[in-house]
């Protein structure tokens, strides 16, 4: 069985981001249901969002996967829990990931560069396309996002007022998720963006999720592990 190193944290965190989920889904159009033991979308989510997150540990993976779209390939399940084993059902480890977290009132360290609130349309429009690099995916983050009182994007500028990085982060759970972090040069966007976190939303712990590279910087910038977590994709046709 898997062990965790704050259950209670553990559980906020997936609880968050399944609310993050849960608002870019709504963003598109997307209904969902929270129930006692996932989220879950009957219609396919928007690219690079799960269709279900588990919101405990040892959830039933065969009602789980009968509440989304399993009529084709491309849907997803964020196991939380790193528990499932969802491979009769058609889906395979698409990658495995680390929750983490970070104390709440905890120094952010040497900011170098300011930051903002994306607040309208075209703010969010820059904040896009900073995120997306040129690969054709900025249209994601909607204006409707904008209207989230739980939901901030936040814009790390250059000097000159340039969008160079930035984050989504969402209160709730108890704590503050941060999501989407991104820097277009060699100056980390980690420090603004926990700035931000601190006194936007103060006195709430920070958690989110990184694998690979960027868990390694995450942890550079305060982080500890959590725990597991796995994300599932359905292949079968």
């Amino acid at each position: 069985m898997t062990e965790f190193r704050d259950t209670s944290l553990l559980l906020a965190a997936a609880r968050n981001n399944a609310e993050w989920c849960a608002t870019m889904s709504r963003a598109h159009g997307v209904p969902g249901a929270f129930g006692p033991q996932a989220w879950t979308a009957a219609r396919r989510t928007p690219p690079y969002y799960p269709d279900a997150v588990t919101l405990v540990p040892g959830a039933d993976g065969a009602a789980l996967t009968g509440r989304v779209d399993t009529s084709g390939p491309g849907a997803t399940v964020k196991d939380s829990f790193a528990d499932l084993d969802l491979t009769s059902d058609g889906f395979e480890v698409l990658f495995d990931a680390q929750w983490i977290h970070r104390p709440a009132g905890t120094p952010a360290g040497e900011l170098g560069l300011a930051w903002r609130v994306a607040e309208d349309p075209a703010a969010l429009r820059a904040w896009a396309l900073a995120w997306d690099g040129g690969e054709g995916h900025a249209d994601l983050f909607r204006p409707a996002l904008l209207a989230d009182p739980d939901t901030r994007l936040i814009a790390v500028l250059d000097q000159g007022g340039l969008v160079t990085g930035g984050a989504v982060i969402t209160r709730a759970g108890g704590v503050t998720g941060v999501s989407n972090v991104f820097a277009t040069g060699d100056a980390p966007a980690w420090p603004a963006v926990l700035d931000a976190a601190h006194r936007l939303f103060p006195g709430l712990p920070v958690v989110g999720y990184e694998h690979g590279g960027d868990l390694d910087v995450a942890v550079r910038h305060g982080f500890e592990p959590l725990g597991p977590l796995r994300v599932w994709l359905h292949t079968a046709s």
